[in-house]
C-alpha cells in the first residue's frame, strides 16, 4: 500500500516534490565540491620528476611538530613550515659510506638574477652545484662545450647562452641570495627539460645559496644488485631521526616544498568549510522537505480518516524520499564536480596549491553527497510526518486545517540550550586572542543558527508583531492583512525567514571579518610607513646589497631592507603560524622608516645576529610572552630558536607579527632576497631626484612613494580576500536558491486562501500588495535575525584578531540586504501572479 501511494504521489503530483528535489540537488552539489577538495588534500602526492631516476631521496620534515600530554596519551600537533625545510649536507658523506650506496649527492637549487649588460636578455635562472649533474633527472646537464666549472666559474645551459649571445670564455655578472659577482663561463651544457639553469662549482653554490651547509635533498643511488628496499633500509640506518627517507611517489615531496602547505590548505578548506556547507545543506534540505510534507497535512489527514496507520503514513513519506532524493542527489554530482574544478583551479592560479597536485575526483565524495541528501530527506520526512501520523483519525482533519500555535517542548528546550551555549561561547571568545578567537567563530555561528532554527516560529512571531505595528497603523489594508497573516502563520513565515537569517549570519561573519582585517591592516600600513620611498622588484626579490647601496646614495638618511617570511609559534597546546619580517641594517634606523607603535621595550636590540625578537602585542598575549621572556619559535625551515623578546608593538597586522634581525632569518628562507627596501630622505633633499637615483641601483627596480605603496597594499589586501568571498558566494548562492524555492512553495500552496480573498471582494492589486508586504516582512525578519547572530559572533572575534571593532562597509552590507529583499519580492510576486490568473470563482481550486 505505502509503495503504491508513494509512486502515485510522485507520478501525479510532481509539483509537490519539485521544491524538495531542487534543494536536494544543490545540497548534493555543494557537498560533492567540498568533499572532492578534502579528498584531494588527503590523497595529494606529486609524482617525482627531478628525482624520478633516484630510488631513494633524503629530505627534511616539512612540518613543525610538537608533542604534549592529554590525559595519559601523548598527542603530536603539526603544521606546515612556511619555507622549504633542508637537511645537513654532511649527511651525504655518512650515507655514501654505506655498503649498498653507489653515490649520495647533496642537491640544492636557488634563484639567480642576471646583472650587468646581459641582464635584459636573460630570464631568471636557477642556480645549482655541478655535483647535481650526477642526479639522473630530465634537467641533468650534458656538456657540449668547455668543461666543468671551477671556483669563480659557471656552466650555462645552451638555450640561455644562445639567448644572451654568450660563449665559453665570456664573463657574466650574477646575483644570488648569498652574494653577487662576476663569473667566467667554463662550459655550455644541453638539457632535455627544466628551467634556465646555471651550474656553479659546488663550494660556490653552497655559499651563494644563502644557506651554506644545508641541502634541499640528498639523492641516493644504489650499487649494482642492491634493491630499493635494501638501499632505503641502509639509508635509514645512516640518517636516524635527522631526516626523512623517501621512496616511491613520496619522493615528490622533496622537490615540491609547497606540497605540504597545499595539502593542508585543501584539507582545511574541505573539512572546515565543507563541514559548515554540509550542515547548511542538510538544514536547508530538512527545512524544505519538512515544509513540503507539512503542506500535505490535509492529504495525510484523509488517509488517517480512511484507516491508515501511523506507521503506514511514515513509510509512505520515507518511500517518497527514497524515490526522489537519490535521483536529485545524483543530478547534483556533476554540478559539484564543476564547482570543485573551478575552485581548485583558482587555488592553483593564486599560488595556494602547487601545480603538481591533481584534483582527485574519486567516487567517495559523490557517494557521501548522495547518501547525506538521502538521509537528510528521510529525516526531514519522518520529523514532518510525526504530527500527522500520531493524530487520531477523528482529529486529523481539524488539526490539519490550522497551524499549531506552539512548538514542541523538546524543540523549545533544545533551542534555548543552544542559544545559551552560543552566548557563552561568544563571551568566552571575547577573552581569547588571535587564532583561538577566530576558531571559536564557527561554534558560535552554528549554535546560534541551530537555536534560531528551532525557535524560528516564536522568534518570527515576535519580530513580525513588532514590525507589523507601523504597517497596521499607517500603511493600509494590504499591509495590515500581510502583518496579520504572517503573524498567524508564523511557522510558514519562519520557513523562509530562517534561511535568510542563515545566509546573513554566515556571509556577514565571513565577509565582515575579512573587511575588518583588511581595513585595520591598511590603516596600520598608512600610519606606520614613514619612509619617503619604497623600493621593490618585479623579480624574485631584492639582493641584500640594495639596502646598503641605497644608504650610500646622496640625499638618503636611512635605508632598511625587509625580508618577509613566516614562523611557527606555540600557543598553549597548539602550533600557529605568524608572519615575520627580517630587518636589515641598524635597528636604530627603523624608527625613521617604520612607526610600529611600540608599546613596551625598544627595537634597538634587533641588530646583527642577536637572538632578539619583537612581537605584536596581540600575538604576545596569545603566546603568553612579555618583554624579557624567551619566545620559542620555529623559523621558516623548521629551525627552533628561543630569542629574547625586546619589544612589543601594536601594528603587527599591517606589517608582520614578528620582527627579527635579517641575519637570523636569512639562512632559513627559500631565497634570502628582500621584499622591499624602505628609504628616508635627508631634510631638504629633492624627492624626485632621490627616487631617480634609487631606480638606477639595478635593473627591474620599482620606486614608489609612501602614498602609492600604501594604496598598492590596500589593493593587494582586497585581492587576497577572495577566499572568504568565494565561500560567502557559495553559501549565499545555495541559500538564496533555497529561500526562493521555499517562498515559491509557500505561495503556490495558498490557492484556497487567495481564492477566498478574491471571493470576499479583494482585488488582484490588493492581493499582490499583501504578498509584497509579507515578502518584505520575511526579508526584514531574516535580516534582523542574521544580523544579530553576525554581531554576536563578530564583536569578540574581531577584537581578538585585530584589537578593533567590526568594520562593516555600507558598500557591501547594503547590496546584501537589497539582494535579500529583491529575492523575496521576486520569489513571491511571480507565483502570486500565477495564482491570480483565474477568476475569483476558481482561484481557490486552481492549485489544489
Amino acid at each position: 500500500m505505502t509503495n503504491g501511494l508513494a509512486r502515485a504521489a510522485v507520478r501525479f503530483r510532481p509539483a509537490s516534490f519539485a521544491g524538495s528535489a531542487v534543494a536536494l540537488l544543490f545540497a548534493s552539489a555543494i557537498i560533492t565540491a567540498c568533499g572532492v577538495l578534502l579528498q584531494t588534500g588527503v590523497t595529494a602526492a606529486g609524482a617525482p620528476v627531478r628525482y624520478a631516476g633516484t630510488p631513494v631521496v633524503v629530505a627534511a620534515d616539512p612540518y613543525a611538530r610538537m608533542t604534549h600530554t592529554v590525559g595519559e596519551e601523548q598527542v603530536t600537533e603539526r603544521t606546515p613550515l612556511p619555507e622549504r625545510a633542508r637537511v645537513d649536507s654532511r649527511l651525504a658523506a655518512r650515507i655514501a659510506a654505506r655498503p649498498g650506496v653507489a653515490a649520495a649527492v647533496a642537491d640544492i637549487g636557488f634563484p639567480v638574477q642576471p646583472a650587468g649588460s646581459t641582464a635584459s636578455s636573460l630570464p631568471p635562472l636557477t642556480g645549482r652545484g655541478y655535483a647535481s649533474a650526477a642526479v639522473p633527472a630530465p634537467g641533468a646537464p650534458v656538456l657540449t662545450a668547455g668543461r666543468a666549472p671551477g671556483a669563480g666559474q659557471v656552466v650555462l645551459d645552451g638555450a640561455t647562452a644562445r639567448a644572451a649571445g654568450l660563449a665559453v670564455g665570456d664573463r657574466i655578472v650574477l646575483t644570488a641570495p648569498g652574494g653577487n659577482g662576476t663569473y667566467r663561463i667554463a662550459g655550455v651544457a644541453s638539457v632535455r627539460a627544466g628551467a634556465a639553469t646555471v651550474w656553479f662549482a659546488d663550494r660556490d653554490a653552497d655559499r651563494l645559496s644563502g644557506h651554506p651547509g644545508r641541502a634541499d635533498a640528498i639523492a641516493v643511488r644504489a650499487r649494482a644488485g642492491v634493491t630499493g628496499e635494501e638501499l632505503a633500509q641502509q639509508v635509514r640506518t645512516a640518517v636516524g631521526d635527522e631526516a626523512k627517507v623517501l621512496t616511491g611517489d613520496a619522493r615528490g615531496l622533496a622537490e615540491q616544498p609547497g606540497l605540504a602547505r597545499g595539502r593542508e590548505a585543501l584539507t582545511a578548506l574541505g573539512a572546515s568549510f565543507g563541514g559548515v556547507a554540509a550542515l547548511t545543506a542538510v538544514f536547508v534540505v530538512v527545512s524544505t522537505v519538512g515544509l513540503a510534507v507539512g503542506q500535505r497535512a490535509r492529504e495525510f489527514a484523509l488517509l488517517r480518516a480512511l484507516g491508515a496507520t501511523p506507521s503506514q503514513i511514515r513509510r509512505t513519506v520515507a518511500t517518497e524520499a527514497a524515490m526522489v532524493a537519490p535521483v536529485a542527489g545524483l543530478l547534483g554530482v556533476p554540478a559539484g564536480l564543476v564547482l570543485a574544478r573551478w575552485w581548485f583551479d583558482e587555488l592553483v592560479g593564486r599560488g595556494e596549491v602547487p601545480e603538481e597536485i591533481r584534483l582527485d575526483t574519486g567516487v567517495l565524495p559523490m557517494a557521501v553527497a548522495v547518501a547525506v541528501t538521502v538521509l537528510a530527506a528521510l529525516l526531514a520526512g519522518y520529523l514532518a510526518a510525526r504530527r500527522s501520523a500520531r493524530l487520531r483519525p477523528c482529529e486529523a482533519f481539524g488539526e490539519a486545517a490550522v497551524e499549531p500555535r506552539r512548538p514542541g517542548r523538546f524543540r523549545v528546550v533544545s533551542g534555548l540550550v543552544l542559544l545559551a551555549g552560543g552566548m557563552v561561547l561568544a563571551l568566552a571568545a571575547s577573552g581569547l586572542d588571535g587564532t583561538q578567537a577566530a576558531d571559536t567563530a564557527l561554534g558560535v555561528v552554528l549554535c546560534l543558527l541551530v537555536a534560531v532554527a528551532l525557535l524560528g516560529p516564536p522568534l518570527t512571531r515576535f519580530f513580525v508583531t513588532v514590525l507589523g505595528l507601523p504597517l497596521r497603523a499607517r500603511v493600509g489594508a494590504s499591509a495590515s492583512l500581510a502583518a496579520d497573516n504572517a503573524r498567524a502563520n508564523a511557522r510558514r513565515t519562519a520557513s523562509a525567514a530562517v534561511p535568510i537569517a542563515m545566509v546573513a549570519a554566515f556571509c556577514g561573519t565571513l565577509l565582515f571579518l575579512q573587511t575588518t582585517v583588511t581595513h585595520v591592516s591598511a590603516r596600520q600600513v598608512r600610519t606606520g610607513i614613514v619612509a619617503d620611498h619604497v623600493i621593490g622588484s618585479a623579480g624574485p626579490g631584492l639582493p641584500a646589497a640594495i639596502a646598503e647601496r641605497a644608504a650610500r646614495e646622496p640625499g638618503v638618511e636611512a635605508s632598511v631592507g625587509v625580508l618577509r617570511t613566516g614562523v611557527v609559534h606555540r600557543a598553549g597546546d597548539l602550533l600557529n603560524s605568524a608572519t615575520a619580517l627580517g630587518i636589515s641594517g641598524d635597528a636604530v634606523q627603523l624608527s625613521k622608516v617604520f612607526d610600529l607603535g611600540v608599546r613596551e621595550g625598544s627595537l634597538s636590540g634587533l641588530r646583527g645576529s642577536a637572538q632578539a625578537v619583537a612581537v605584536d602585542e596581540i600575538l604576545a598575549e596569545e603566546a603568553g610572552v612579555e618583554v624579557g621572556d624567551r619566545f620559542e619559535l620555529w623559523l621558516g625551515d623548521g629551525t627552533r630558536v628561543r630569542p629574547t623578546v625586546v619589544a612589543t608593538y601594536e601594528r603587527g597586522l599591517g606589517f608582520g607579527q614578528v620582527l627579527l634581525p635579517r641575519a637570523v632569518v636569512a639562512p632559513h628562507v627559500d631565497a634570502a632576497y628582500d621584499t622591499q627596501v624602505l628609504v628616508r630622505d635627508k631634510p631638504g633633499a629633492h624627492p624626485a631626484a632621490v627616487a631617480a637615483r634609487l631606480a638606477g641601483l639595478g635593473p627591474g627596480l620599482t620606486v614608489q612613494d609612501a602614498a602609492d605603496y600604501t594604496a598598492q597594499v590596500g589593493r593587494d589586501l582586497e585581492i587576497n580576500a577572495w577566499a572568504n568571498r568565494v565561500m560567502a558566494a557559495v553559501l549565499g548562492g545555495f541559500t538564496a536558491i533555497a529561500v526562493a524555492n521555499t517562498l515559491v512553495m509557500t505561495v503556490l500552496v495558498r490557492g484556497r486562501e487567495v481564492g477566498l480573498l478574491r471571493l470576499a471582494g479583494t482585488t488582484r492589486g490588493q492581493v499582490r500588495g499583501m504578498m509584497r508586504w509579507e515578502a518584505l516582512l520575511v526579508a526584514a525578519t531574516g535580516l534582523l535575525l542574521g544580523t544579530a547572530i553576525a554581531c554576536v559572533t563578530l564583536v569578540p572575534i574581531t577584537r581578538g584578531v585585530t584589537g578593533s571593532a567590526p568594520h562593516v562597509p555600507m558598500g557591501t552590507a547594503l547590496p546584501l540586504a537589497a539582494g535579500a529583499v529583491l529575492l523575496t519580492m521576486a520569489a513571491t510576486s511571480l507565483p502570486t501572479r500565477a495564482l491570480l490568473r483565474g477568476r475569483p470563482l476558481n482561484a481557490g481550486t486552481s492549485r489544489t
